[in-house]
This record gives C-alpha cells, sequence and structure tokens, in this order.
C-alpha cells in the first residue's frame, strides 16, 4: 500500500513519456496502474526516461511470467525452462530432475469448504514447495490444483529424498481457515530424470513424470513415485531424435 502514492506520483510524472522516443507508444499510465494492482513497486529511475521505461518493461514482462494467485511460475515460463533445461541436459550430461505435484483429493476440499478456502489451500501448497527447495529450482503452477518443479543438477541419489521432504511437508501442515478449523493436506508426487547426453524433449519428459503421478495416485495418493533410475530409460522417440540430430553430421 505504501508504494502507491510513489506509483501515482510516477504515472503524473510519466504522462509526456506515453509520446517519448523512449517509451515507444507504451501507455505508461496502464503498465503503471497494472504494476500497482499486482503488488510490484514503483519502477527505478527518473520517470520518463530510458532506463525507467525499460524497468517498467521488465516488471511487465516478470508480471506474465507469475501465477497471479500463488506468485510461482505460471504455465508460460515452465514451458520455457523446461525446454532450456532440456537443452542443458543434452549438452552438459547433468542431471536434472522434473517433478509432477498434484493435490489430493482438491475437489473435496472446494465442495466441503467453497472456494475460498480451496483457493486457500492452493496459496498454503505453492508456499510449502518454494520453502522446501532450493533457490536455483523452479515451482510453477500449471494448472489448477497441479503443479511442477524442474530440478537442475540434481543426483539421482537425491530425488527421492527430495521429493519425500516436499510431500512430508505438505502433511505435516494444515491449513487454519478464518473460521478456526484446519484441512488437512496430501500431495501425490511422480518425477523423472531427464536422460543425460540425449536430445528429448519437454513433452517427453512431463509425460514420463505425470505417468509417475498418475501411479503414485492409483497406489493410494499421499505417495511419491519416481521413474526407476538403475538404467538410463531412454524412450523410442527420443532414440529416433537421438539418431536424426547425430547421424552424419560431421559429413555435411
Amino acid at each position: 500500500m505504501s508504494s502507491r502514492p510513489a506509483l501515482r506520483q510516477a504515472t503524473d510524472l510519466a504522462e509526456p513519456a506515453r509520446v517519448a522516443p523512449a517509451s515507444g507508444g507504451l501507455n505508461v499510465e496502464q503498465a503503471l496502474q497494472l504494476l500497482e494492482l499486482s503488488g510490484l513497486p514503483a519502477p527505478a529511475g527518473e520517470p520518463g526516461s530510458t532506463v525507467w521505461v525499460q524497468a517498467v518493461l521488465d516488471a511487465l514482462v516478470e508480471l506474465t511470467s507469475r501465477d497471479a494467485m500463488t506468485g510461482l511460475a505460471n504455465r508460460r515460463a515452465f514451458d520455457l525452462a523446461i525446454a532450456r533445461e532440456v537443452d542443458r541436459v543434452a549438452r552438459s550430461g547433468e542431471p536434472a530432475l522434473l517433478l509432477a505435484l498434484d493435490i489430493d483429493h482438491f475437489k473435496r476440499v472446494n465442495d466441503t469448504w467453497g472456494h475460498a478456502a480451496g483457493d486457500q489451500v492452493i496459496k498454503a501448497v505453492a508456499t510449502a514447495l518454494t520453502d522446501s527447495v532450493r533457490p536455483m529450482d523452479l515451482v510453477a503452477r500449471i494448472g489448477g490444483e497441479e503443479f511442477a518443479i524442474i530440478l537442475p543438477n540434481c543426483a539421482t541419489g537425491f530425488g527421492l529424498a527430495v521429493a519425500e521432504r516436499i510431500r512430508r511437508r505438505v502433511e505435516n501442515m494444515p491449513v487454519a481457515l478464518p473460521t478456526g478449523q484446519q484441512i488437512a493436506l496430501t500431495i501425490s508426487a511422480g518425477g523423472a530424470f531427464a536422460p543425460q547426453w540425449v536430445r528429448s524433449t519437454p513433452a517427453l519428459w512431463l509425460e514420463r513424470a505425470d505417468q509417475q503421478l498418475y501411479l503414485a495416485k492409483a497406489q493410494g495418493r499421499n505417495l511419491v513415485r519416481l521413474e526407476p533410475t538403475s538404467q538410463p530409460v531412454v524412450s523410442n522417440e527420443e532414440k529416433q531424435l537421438l539418431f536424426d540430430t547425430t547421424m552424419f553430421q560431421d559429413f555435411e
């Protein structure tokens, strides 16, 4: 709330910047209102300057990458991040884990306590996920009660321990409602490691994690399932991608 006067002052000062070359036709007032409604601080720099306009643009880009309810990365940001990680693993060979997570019996929460309570549950789980991983890991909300976490440079020996820590954190974190009542929560999680030194695709990697999530749900929920890693798991599609992108490349 304290940023509102600063934003309004910046808007007033920036009126001439609407047509200035630095703004490039940006509707500054509307942009500032959008940032204000989202709770973001006023952009740094002299209002109307090139630096200031760039700060506004950067804030808008950040805003479009975030889920409005939780502040986590949204589906758009997740899709970009997973594509980058697939490419990085193929080039570096470093392990990376993808977790697909789902709040158990979420429909029951909405039906019993109402949608406001459902929103509160989603926010609480989002906080728990973020607090359970490293700053370098990307936590995203990719659906209503569906989340995903990309964990770069995560050794296969640590994957299950990390996923279990997340599951236990949610299990031991009942959500308190304004009425004083509490909602007990659990999540199910499925995980898969990106095949190292293999050109895969985001869709194939996510499909593998989803398959393990479905198994966790089918086996009773409040469970973590990771794809076996005793041997590298490479699908036929990935084998074909590897063949298509490397065969005879030295002779072209």
